[in-house]
Parts: structure tokens; C-alpha cells; sequence
């Protein structure tokens, strides 16, 4: 028998939570997968998770062997996403939200950056919104391409209203990490944010200068309603998510381990 070892493909499980009114943004979300071409005979896999049990998803969800689907009582996009991951087998998990779409290489980008550099955590990227008629707009502010240390993204965080300094609808993270971390956090939005100050708060990351994300704005995405603004829901989710940072940021606990 040879003596040489063949390495597993590595596989990136993309997670994507979805309710019935984003579900008609499925077939895009696949195509702009379709598109990412991976390096070394790393793969995809997608894990879409309905939040709910309704029939109004399944029709729009692509016949495609890479592509499973779950659904589960309804608790929010972070509970659907954290459920995800009992069906997760890659050893990186990037976000996807149901009504965005990946820029072409935005995959592979992530992974050349965590399978480069071991002492980051994570990854994200430029965002571009995708307007109603298809247009693109970006924004200023972004940090340069490059690593990000541990706190950057927390100070940022409290200096401008909540507001962090990367987006985190791009998020890539080791796997790992993730289940450490608990997944996504308890909260009825900023649950991604949240996630986001806690690998911070543990964790090295890296910001791509690149577009990788194009970010819908439509008439129905949950940013968009009135409960995601109100002064004290917000300023509470605020604050559950940062003493969560604090904490993990005091205990000491880092990754990679020392």
C-alpha cells in the first residue's frame, strides 16, 4: 500500500435561515454559489433551515445533491442557524443570508485566509447593498484589508451606536470556534452581531477590502421594520451582547489556544 496520505477535501458549510416571506430569494442565493469556484478540490455544502414548519419554503429550495434542507418551531434567525449546525460537516461555516447574494470568489477568498494564516478565527468582507432595481451602492468606513485584533471590533462597536466596524452577514469562522462560542446568540435580532463581539472578544479576524457580499434592500427584510429600532429592545440587546464580550475578554480564554 503507498505510504502517501491523501488529504480530505476541505468543505465550507454554508448556513442559510429562512422564513416564507424571503423564500422566493432562495434560486439566487443558489446561483450566486453556482458561481464560487473553489481551490484544491475544497467543496461546498449548503444547510438551509427553515425558521418554522410551514409549506410555503420547500418549493423554492434547489434540487442540488450539495444542498439540504431542515425545518424546526420557529425562534428567530439565530436559533435556525444555530440548529443548522447539528447538520454542518465542513470545517469552516460561512453566513448567507436568505435575501443576499455572494460575490463570485468570495469563498474562496475566506478560505485561502484561514487555511493561510491558523492564528486567525474569522473572516469578513466589503459589502455592497443591492438596491430595488439592481443597482449597487457602497459605503465608507470600511478598515483595510488585513487582520483584526482582538477588541478592534468591540471599540468600534461602542464609540458609533452600536454600530461595528465589519459586517456581520459576511462572516466566515472556523467551525470549531462556532460550537465553542454556542453558536449564535439568544436575542431577537443583532443575534450575528453579538456573535461577531464574542469572537472578537476571543479570536483574531481579518477584514477582505474585496466585495464579497451583495446586501439586498427590499420592502420586507427584518432590518426594516419598526421592533429592530425600538430604543429599548435595542439599547437591552446592546447590552446583553457586550457583557457577554467583556466576560469572554476577561476570563483570558483565547483561540488558538496558547
Amino acid at each position: 500500500m503507498s505510504a502517501a496520505v491523501t488529504r480530505r477535501a476541505t468543505v465550507v458549510t454554508v448556513i442559510t435561515a429562512v422564513h416564507a416571506p424571503a423564500a422566493r430569494f432562495l434560486p439566487e442565493a443558489w446561483a450566486s454559489l453556482c458561481e464560487q469556484e473553489l481551490p484544491g478540490g475544497a467543496r461546498w455544502e449548503w444547510v438551509i433551515q427553515e425558521d418554522g414548519t410551514t409549506d410555503e419554503v420547500r418549493p423554492y429550495v434547489p434540487e442540488d445533491p450539495r444542498v439540504v434542507f431542515h425545518q424546526g418551531r420557529p425562534g428567530g434567525p439565530g436559533v435556525a442557524r444555530t440548529i443548522a449546525l447539528a447538520h454542518a460537516r465542513g470545517a469552516y461555516v460561512k453566513v448567507l443570508d436568505t435575501d443576499d447574494r455572494l460575490t463570485p470568489g468570495a469563498l474562496a477568498r475566506d478560505l485561502a485566509v484561514l487555511e493561510a494564516r491558523p492564528g486567525l478565527g474569522w473572516t469578513t468582507c466589503r459589502v455592497l447593498d443591492l438596491l430595488p432595481d439592481g443597482s449597487t451602492a457602497g459605503f465608507p468606513g470600511d478598515p483595510d484589508e488585513g487582520p483584526l485584533e482582538r477588541g478592534t471590533v468591540l471599540r468600534h462597536w461602542r464609540a458609533n451606536d452600536f454600530r461595528p466596524p465589519v459586517h456581520p452577514a459576511t462572516l466566515c469562522v472556523r467551525r470549531e470556534l462556532l460550537s465553542a462560542l454556542g453558536g449564535w446568540m439568544a436575542l431577537p435580532a443583532s443575534e450575528d452581531t453579538g456573535l461577531l463581539l464574542a469572537l472578537d472578544a476571543v479570536s483574531r479576524g481579518w477584514f477582505s477590502a474585496e466585495a464579497g457580499l451583495l446586501y439586498r434592500k427590499w420592502e420586507g427584510q427584518a432590518t426594516g421594520r419598526s421592533s429592530h429600532t425600538d430604543p429599548a429592545e435595542r439599547t437591552a440587546r446592546a447590552a446583553v451582547a457586550e457583557a457577554r464580550a467583556r466576560a469572554l475578554a476577561g476570563l483570558g480564554w483565547t483561540y488558538p489556544a496558547p
